[in-house]
């Protein structure tokens, strides 16, 4: 995800765009994010005996995440984040986990038990959805399709709202052109 927002700033750059502009973003409820990834980063650290707790609050912290989407769904990108969010949320409900692929693992140059954290279970004949697991290696890291849209739409985000051009008014205050004029 890092390299993506690299990627989107250094593509916005190169476009005309200018950093300030980030200052500019505005969104609704943006505090759904930092709920949603709250959630999501305190299961890391669940440990693998409590899976049933780490998936309960995998598929919680998604509710917030899609709500978000949903609300700021006009936003460039954040439609097809939202699509890798509910890809991610569908296999995981489905499977009771993120299924990983041993064999992505492998490849990815990991120990076969590098992504079995307390959410993830073990793709097998049984797996629903199976196309839609973490089945995608990168070096020490196994990613799923879900995981590729919701990158590709918070960087195609990140690069719109760099290129966006500079505003009169701070805080989107409307002003009638020639008012100063008329006094």
């Amino acid at each position: 995800m890092l390299l993506v927002l690299v990627v989107a700033i250094i593509v916005g750059l190169a476009r005309g765009g200018k950093l300030s502009n980030l200052t500019e973003i505005r969104v609704r409820a943006w505090w759904l994010l930092f709920l949603g990834f709250g959630l999501q980063f305190a299961s890391v650290f669940l440990p693998v005996d409590k899976h049933d707790l780490a998936v309960a609050l995998i598929l919680s912290a998604y509710v917030p995440l899609l709500i978000f989407v949903w609300l700021n769904r006009k936003k460039a990108g954040l439609w097809m984040a939202g699509i890798g969010v509910l890809m991610n949320f569908t296999v995981i409900a489905l499977n009771t986990g993120m299924p990983v692929m041993l064999e992505a693992v492998k490849v990815a140059g990991g120990a076969a038990n590098m992504a079995l954290g307390a959410k993830y279970v073990m793709l097998d004949d049984t797996t629903r959805l199976a196309f839609l697991a973490d089945v995608i290696p990168l070096p020490k890291n196994v990613i799923s399709l879900g995981d590729v849209f919701l990158a590709i739409g918070v960087g195609v985000f990140l690069e719109d709202q760099i290129r966006r051009p500079v505003r009169l008014f701070a805080h989107g205050v409307q002003g009638t052109p020639g008012s100063a004029a008329d006094r």
